[in-house]
Order: structure tokens, then sequence, then C-alpha cells
């Protein structure tokens, strides 16, 4: 069925000029009404506009022949002046009103496709089709010349020049009609010419868009901070330079083929006005001199002839512009309503954490007159489970998981460890419910995740992954992740666990410090760790029953991976948590490591059992303490920090816990 929505997207539009119009004045009607007022009414006053320009001359003309009174002359003048006046006021009264309007409806809009970019199933945010279509919508909504905002000013030009052209040829229906047929010729003839030169230009404007895209990058390039140091160590400023120029040359080859074509079509249309204008002439020219027709009505059949083909081409125009825009409007609701695989709504209601705790998990609780105990039970109640998965990402040949079994109980500490792209992550992703998989099913205690409200379960994770973003916003924003009822002390306890407090104490603002220089210049630019750490904090705050860690600490140095373990326990307590790494002895404090290879779970245990069993984790953990320890033996991190003497087991036998 998917299959076909695509073809059909790609075949013809969706939807119809009258169904997107439609669908733009429902919008319009709930956010804002006087839009479509002002379309009307701003239509209305161009054709009275119009109309008393049309007939100021041939009336004062008419007056003069038959030798009306100067009292008549004047008043006739003053009574078109006014008209002129009072038209020309209203439709500017109303041309800058309808602007912030029409935003807002615009904004709308945006806001429509940011909360569907923001909250769609994770797969669509790496599928190419919906990129494309978000990319067209956005160009859909970009400014104020997009299809979203000028469909009312095509709207309202439409109105006007469906009236003008009405009343002109009402007017021209005094004549011989083999004139009107000319005067629609002549005008049909034009507007093909240009829009062949207008539709070479919209049918390659993705071309001016990769051009634009390209300078963008490469002036973003080189004034980047970050490339800054690049830049003058590499002496990479001329090669930017030169590459600036190149894309620039080429885009201005482009823009002279526009052109030729455009002076072609001017041409073409200035050869067919002069001869429309001619016939024109000749004709009335021939009644004035043969059939007695008074100057007043020579000078209005002029105008209405000139006047009528303005609007037969606006017309015209008007309709080919609106068959584009409703082609961008069909980009946006297409976007908008894109299918998704997850279930958001009608779904079941994830298990309560007062509800969720099993019969089995009920050993975490020692009593129940013990009410901590009984709450922190509670919290490490919920039991996930990979039920013969496997994955395979869209276009891939192979699948990144192969019949994947596991089982990670309330309240444990499970480690995920192999070698890269080995499928930790995708595992990890399957499990917080970011993927569906190929086959197979997740299970949340017992039951199929398909079946829940996907937000919900959501929800249950707090996560640090490998790719995360980092707002321009406080620090103690970026942590909450929110600007209302942010709880500080809160925030201080997850930067503490963090391992961020003195980092924190040192600037400035402390916690109110913004984080980036992208929007607030006095912006503090974190470190590869700290910057991690800040994740982590984040995570703590979020405080989710499930902890999911991504290598959390792949950028931190020997002693702060250190200091990270050591609060371990603290962090993952009433949680059930998994760990991945590559780094094998940093998993020892886990209650269970699996080792993930080439999709599946070549082996299972403790640091101590899989160093025994001899297999590939032991192999892989032998070579990675080479770098550390020539004896093959011992922890890289306890190795590093042996040799500053920050580090003395405790000889209590738990691998996780160190004194400093």
């Amino acid at each position: 069925m998917e299959s076909k929505m695509k073809t059909s997207r790609e075949s013809k539009p969706a939807y119809g000029i009258l169904q997107n119009v439609a669908w733009m004045i429902r919008i319009a009607w709930r956010v804002r009404k006087r839009v479509l007022v002002i379309c009307v009414l701003t239509a209305v006053f161009e054709i009275l506009y119009n109309l008393a320009q049309l007939y100021i001359a041939p009336e004062i003309l008419e007056l003069v022949e038959q030798h009306a009174s100067m009292e008549s002359l004047i008043l006739t003048i003053l009574f078109f002046t006014a008209a002129l006046f009072f038209t020309q006021g209203i439709k500017q009264y109303f041309s800058t009103g309808a602007v912030y309007a029409r935003v807002d409806v615009r904004t709308e809009i945006v806001g429509m496709l940011a909360d569907k970019s923001n909250t769609t199933s994770f797969p669509n945010t790496l599928d190419a089709d919906f990129m494309k279509l978000r990319e067209k919508a956005d160009d859909a909504t970009g400014s104020n010349a997009s299809a979203t905002e000028y469909i009312w000013q095509g709207l309202t030009n439409l109105l006007k020049n469906a009236g003008g052209f009405l009343i002109c040829l009402t007017i021209l229906s005094n004549l011989t009609p083999v004139l009107t047929l000319v005067i629609i010729a002549t005008c049909a003839a034009g507007f093909l010419v240009s829009r062949y030169s207008d539709n070479w230009e919209y049918e390659h404007r993705k071309e001016e868009s990769e051009y634009y895209t390209k300078k963008k990058y490469i002036r973003d390039k080189s004034q980047s901070v970050v490339l800054a140091k690049d830049i003058r160590i590499f002496g990479l400023q001329d090669w930017l330079n030169d590459l600036l120029d190149s894309v620039h040359d080429l885009y201005l080859t482009w823009r002279l083929k526009v052109e030729k074509k455009r002076l072609a079509a001017g041409l073409t249309e200035a050869v067919l006005t002069l001869a429309r204008n001619g016939i024109a002439y000749v004709y009335l020219i021939n009644l004035a001199l043969n059939e007695n027709l008074p100057v007043s009505k020579f000078v209005l059949y002029f105008t209405a002839v000139s006047t009528f083909s303005n609007w037969v081409m606006e017309i015209l125009k008007d309709l080919i512009r609106l068959h584009k825009d409703s082609l961008d409007i069909c980009s946006v609701r297409e976007f908008l309503e894109y299918p998704e695989p997850f279930r958001f709504e009608g779904g079941e209601t994830v298990p309560d954490l007062s509800t969720a705790m099993s019969a089995d998990s009920c050993v975490h609780a020692r009593s129940d007159s013990d009410q901590e105990e009984g709450e922190s039970s509670r919290k490490a109640a919920y039991e996930l489970e990979l039920e013969h998965v496997s994955f395979r990402y869209p276009g891939a040949e192979s699948d990144t998981l192969h019949d994947v079994c596991l089982v990670i109980r309330p309240g444990e500490k499970l480690a995920v460890v192999g070698l890269n792209g080995a499928g930790k992550t995708t595992l990890v992703r399957l499990l917080c419910g970011l993927f569906d998989p190929t086959e197979g099913r997740v299970l949340l205690n017992g039951k199929n995740i398909r079946t829940f409200d996907r937000r919900e379960y959501y929800r249950l994770f707090s996560a640090v992954f490998q790719e995360y973003s980092v707002l321009d916003v406080t620090v103690a924003e970026n942590v909450a992740q929110t600007t209302k009822d942010i709880d500080y002390d809160r925030v201080r306890d997850c930067l503490d666990k963090a391992g961020l407090t003195k980092t924190i104490e040192e600037l400035p603002n402390g916690i109110n410090t913004h984080v980036g220089r992208d929007v607030f210049l006095d912006g503090v630019l974190f470190s590869g760790g700290q910057t991690q750490r800040l994740m982590l904090a984040r995570a703590l705050y979020k405080d989710g029953p499930i902890l999911v860690l991504d290598e959390p600490t792949a950028a931190l140095d020997p002693i702060a991976e250190n200091d990270i373990y050591m609060k371990y326990n603290d962090m993952t307590k009433d949680k059930t948590s998994v760990f991945i790494s590559h780094r094998l002895a940093s998993t020892r404090f886990c209650d269970r490591i699996i080792f993930v290879a080439d999709g599946r779970i070549a082996e299972e245990g403790t640091h101590e059992s899989l160093l025994s069993l001899g297999g590939e984790y032991a192999k892989l953990f032998e070579i990675q303490s080479r770098y550390y320890d020539d004896t093959g033996s011992g922890h890289p991190v306890d190795v590093c920090l042996a040799l500053t003497g920050a580090v003395e087991e405790t000889g209590s036998g738990d691998a996780g816990v160190r004194s400093t």
C-alpha cells in the first residue's frame, strides 16, 4: 500500500487546485478569518479603482463633446478624483493589513510541519522520500513569496482580473467579435511564449537551489568557529575561495541561459502587443472616420482593448501560478499526511510504575513495611525482551541483527559490547522503540510494544546516544529540556552525578550560563567530554525507569571515565540500565555482559566468566589491554590512573567500586 502511495505521489498530484484552496481556506478560517475577508474586499476595490481609471477620460471627453457646463466638468473630475483617491487608500490599507494575517496562516503551517518532523516515527527520519517531501514543504513555507502565503495574493489577483475581464468584455461586446477574438488570440500566443520561459526556469529551479546550497555551505564552513583552526593551520582559505568562485561561475552560466530565454519571450510579447494594438487602432480609426464614432467612445474602446488584453494575460498567469502553488501545497499536505509506522493514538497505555511490578520482581523489596525499598522495586519493575528479533535497514542487502533473543530483567545492569558495526546501537534503538524489528517482537512485561502508544513508551527511557544535540540555551535548560518549572536543585544534583559540578561553578553565571555561540555571544563552548557529561546529566534529570547509555564515556579521559564508573551504581539505583561500549574492560561493574558480533549475541556472562570462557570476548579484551599493560592484565582505566596514583582498589571484589 505504501509503495502505491509513493507511485501516486510521483505520477500525479495527490490533490487538485480546488482541494488545496479549500484546505488553505479551512486553516485560515481557524487561524485568521480576516485573510479571507481581505482577499475579497481587496479584489472589489481593485476592480473599482481600475473601473474609475477606465472611465475618467471618456466621461470628461463626452462632457466636452456635449458642451457641458464648467460646473459639470469640475464635479465629474472631482468625483473621479475622489473615487481614485478613496479606492487607492482602501487598497493600501488592506494590502498592509493582509501581510500580517497571511504570515500568521503560513506560520501556523510551519508549526504543523515542525510538529510532524519532531513527532514522526523515527524510521521516517531516515526515509529518503520523507526527507525530500520535507525539503519541498520547507520551500513552500519558507518566505512571503512561497506558496502557502502567496496563494492569498494569487486568489486576490484572480478575483480582480476576472472581474475586470467581465467588465471589459461587456464594453467590447458593442464592437465586432473579430476584434475580441484577435485580442484573445494574441494574448494566448504571448502567454504560451512567456509560459515556456517560466516553465523552463521553474523546472530547473532545483539546479539553482543546488548552486545556492553549495555556495551557502562553502561560506558557512569558511566562517565556522569549529574549522577556524584547520583553515589557518592547513591554509584552506584559498581553496575555499576557489571552490566558491567555481560554483558562482556555474551559477552565472545558468543565469545567462535564463536571461536569454526571458529576452526571447519578452521580444515575442512586444511584437504581439504591437500587432494587437495596431489592429485595434486601425479598426477604431476606421469607425471614427466612416461611422462617426465619438472621440470619447474611441478612447473608451481603445483603453478597453488594452486593458482587456492585460486582464486575459493576467488571468492566464494567475491560473499557472495557482497551479504551481497548488503543487507546492500538495507537497506540504503529503508531508503532513505521511504514513506513520508506529501507533501514537489509540494504543494501549503503558503499565504504570505502581502496577508494573511482576511477582518475580517483588524480590527487590525486602519488606512491605519498608516504603523506600518498595518504591525502589516499583521503579525497576519493567522487563524488556527481544524475541527472535532480526532487523534490516531500508535498502540494505543484509540484516544488521539476526534472530536475537534477549531478556533484560527488572533492575538489571546490562552491558552491550562488541566491535564497531556489530549492531550494538541498532539493538538499543529497537529496545527504545525507535525501530520496529523486521522480524520478531520487542516485549515490555510480555506485551508487544507495537500495541502501546509509542510516545508513552518513550517516556520510560532516559538515554545518552552517540548522536546528541545541545541547544543554545542555558545549562539548566539543556539539562531539564524545558524553560518552565525547572527544579534547579535537581539540575545541580544531576550535574554533580555526571561530574560537571566544578566546571559549572567556574562559569560566569553557573547553571544559567548559555551554551554555544550561535545565538548568544557570551555562551560557553564545552569540550567533547564536557558535552557528554551534560548529556548524561540530561538523561538523569528525566529519571526514566530505564537508563540507556550508548558509548557515554567515548570522549572522556581515563580519570574522568573512572569517575563516571564510580558513580554508576548511584546513577542507576532503582533503574534498569543498558550500557553500550566497545571498551570491554569498562563494563565490569555491570551484572551481565553480552558480546555482540556479526549481528548476533555471540557470548554472554559476567566479565570474569567471559574471560574464563576464552572466546572472542577474552581475545578482544587481551588485545585492548596490551595498549595499557605489557602483561596483558589489568583494567585499562586502572592502569592509567595507577600511573597518577589516583586509584586505590578497595579489595571488596566489586570491580565497579573504587576510591580515589
